[in-house]
C-alpha cells in the first residue's frame, strides 16, 4: 500500500496487521494450547475469544474517529502549533519515542485514576494471558480522555494522521507482548517491553498491582519508579472479576458501579470528585 495512502487513513495500519496477528493466534494454539505446551490459564475459551474480537472491533471504531476528531478540532478553534514538523525518517522516529513516552503516562494515569480505571479495567478483566487477549479493549477510552495524552505531540507540530499512525503502530506492537510462549528475550529485556514484563503488568499479586506501564520501552518504567520483574507465576485477571463473556457488560461494568458509588445520597462534592477521579480501592 502507498505510504501517503495508509497516512491519509491510518486505520488501516491495524487491518494490515490482522493477518499477522491471526497468523500468531493459531500457531500459539497450535504448538502451545494444542500441545498443552502453556499452562491452563493460556488456553483459548472460544466465548472468550468471541468477547475480545467483539471488544476490539468496537474499541477500534471509538477511538479512530475520536482521535481525527479532537486533533482537527483543536487546529480548527486555535489553528496554530509550535511548529511544522515535516516527516523524515529522523522526526518519525522522535514521534515513536514521544509517543511512547505519552502512552507511558496516560497507561499510568489509567491505573491511578478511577474515571480511566473505568475503560481500562475492560483489558484486565480476563483471567487468561494469550494472542487474543490483546484486543480485549474498550470503546470508553476516548471519554475517559485519552487522547488528551496525545494532543501535545499535535500542538508540537507533528500531523495529526502522523500521530494517529503513531498510537495505532505502538498498539500493533502490544500485541506481541501478550503470551505466555516466550520466556524472556535476553538483552532485550533491559530496553524494550517484553512478553515477561507485560505478564506482569496483568497480574493481580500484589507486587505486581501497577508495575511495568510501558508500551514498546521498558526504559520509562525503571526511570519512574513503576518496573518489577517476573519473579513469580502470575495470577491474572482482577480482584473483582466480571464473570460475564458479554462484551456490554465487560466494557460497562465498572462505569455502573463507579455511578452506583458517586451518586449514593449524602455524599458531598469533594467526596464524589474523590470517587471520580482518586485510585481505585484495590486493583479492580
Amino acid at each position: 500500500m502507498d505510504m501517503d495512502l495508509l497516512i491519509a487513513h491510518p486505520e488501516w495500519l491495524l487491518l494490515l496487521l490482522a493477518p499477522i496477528f491471526f497468523g500468531c493466534i493459531v500457531l500459539e494454539w497450535w504448538f502451545g494450547v494444542r500441545a498443552k505446551r502453556l499452562p491452563e490459564n493460556a488456553q483459548y475459551h472460544p466465548a472468550e475469544v468471541l468477547c475480545n474480537f467483539v471488544l476490539a472491533g468496537m474499541h477500534q471504531v471509538a477511538d479512530i474517529i475520536a482521535g481525527l476528531l479532537i486533533a482537527k478540532i483543536y487546529l480548527h478553534f486555535f489553528g496554530w502549533r509550535l511548529f511544522e514538523i515535516e516527516m523524515t525518517l529522523f522526526t518519525f522516529g522522535l514521534l515513536l519515542i514521544a509517543q511512547d513516552f505519552c502512552y507511558y503516562w496516560f497507561h499510568r494515569a489509567s491505573h491511578r485514576i478511577r474515571w480511566m480505571w473505568a475503560a481500562h479495567v475492560v483489558h484486565h478483566s480476563s483471567e487468561n494471558m494469550n494472542f487474543s487477549t490483546a484486543f480485549r479493549q474498550s470503546l470508553m477510552y476516548p471519554l475517559a480522555g485519552m487522547w488528551l495524552f496525545w494532543l501535545p505531540l499535535v500542538v508540537i507540530g507533528f500531523d495529526p494522521n502522523w500521530v494517529v499512525f503513531a498510537v495505532l503502530l505502538n498498539l500493533g506492537l502490544q500485541f506481541f507482548v501478550h503470551t505466555q510462549a516466550i520466556k524472556s528475550l535476553g538483552p532485550l529485556e533491559w530496553i524494550f517491553n517484553t512478553p515477561s514484563h507485560h505478564r506482569v503488568h496483568h497480574g493481580r499479586n500484589p507486587q505486581y498491582i501497577d508495575k511495568n506501564y510501558a508500551g514498546v520501552l521498558i526504559i520509562w518504567d525503571k526511570m519512574f519508579g513503576t518496573f518489577e520483574p517476573e519473579n513469580e507465576t502470575v495470577r491474572y485477571g482482577i480482584t473483582k472479576p466480571v464473570n460475564s463473556f458479554n462484551p456490554f457488560v465487560v466494557t460497562f461494568s465498572e462505569w455502573r458501579d463507579m455511578w452506583r458509588d458517586v451518586t449514593k445520597p449524602q455524599l458531598s462534592l469533594k467526596q464524589r470528585m474523590k470517587i471520580l477521579f482518586l485510585p481505585p480501592k484495590t486493583h479492580q
